[in-house]
């Protein structure tokens, strides 16, 4: 995924002082983050895994299965099944997971929407069980698993924003479609920079309020 973003800032316009400015200022943005988080540490082969990167509601099809073993609160099983691979690449789960949570917003931003720290362990749970029983990994290892992972999907809360806020800039230039882009890019590149006043402080010392993404992220339940 950082391959594609910087293929994203390459394509960004450059025919003005201004537009040039600011493709300059994504790129320091972006080797930044970078040199910040791609440590290769995370789950997978050298730290990747294969990402759907696009994990909005309408991607994800839910299918309830009467012929399936009901669940333990006596309900049916549901297949879920992904769609649209369009964005699909080698990334980090991190990544991955952090973009699916960011949109849980929805293309409005509704950050009253976003999970909490219970909500995203829970979810994590899960998943990690999902992962150790295809890889074959002991239940044992579970929980450090889980833990390293939380911790990751937080380092990587402000990336999705990055990600498609330069999209956007994009599509703004060259999309057909009856979409705001300029202004959605605002928004997802505001999230970014919000989170990155959180990471150095600046925004604690200038004695601003947390922004709402930022506080709902922070909440506990």
């Amino acid at each position: 995924m950082w391959a594609v973003l910087q293929k994203w800032i390459l394509a960004l316009p450059s025919a003005t002082d201004e537009q040039r400015k600011r493709r300059l200022g994504l790129q320091k943005e972006l080797e930044w983050a970078v040199s910040e988080l791609d440590d290769g540490n995370g789950i997978g082969e050298d730290g990747l895994v294969f990402a759907h990167c696009d994990l909005l509601c309408a991607n994800v099809i839910a299918v309830p299965s009467s012929d399936a073993p009901v669940t333990s609160a006596g309900e049916p099983t549901t297949t879920v099944q992904f769609i649209d691979y369009e964005y699909a690449t080698p990334s980090p789960a991190a990544f991955d997971i952090a973009n699916h949570f960011a949109e849980w917003g929805g293309y409005d931003c509704d950050y009253n929407m976003m999970p909490t720290c219970a909500v995203r362990r829970q979810f994590l749970t899960e998943y990690v069980r999902s992962y150790t029983q295809h890889k074959g990994l002991p239940e044992s290892s579970q929980k450090q698993i889980i833990d390293r992972l939380y911790e990751d999907v937080d380092r990587f809360r402000g990336i999705p924003g990055l990600y498609w806020g330069i999209w956007a800039l994009i599509q703004a230039q060259i999309s057909q479609i009856d979409f705001d882009y300029a202004s959605y890019a605002e928004t997802r590149l505001g999230e970014y920079y919000a989170w990155r006043r959180e990471l150095d402080g600046s925004r604690a010392k200038a004695g601003e309020e947390m922004p709402l993404r930022e506080r709902r992220w922070a909440q506990e339940v």
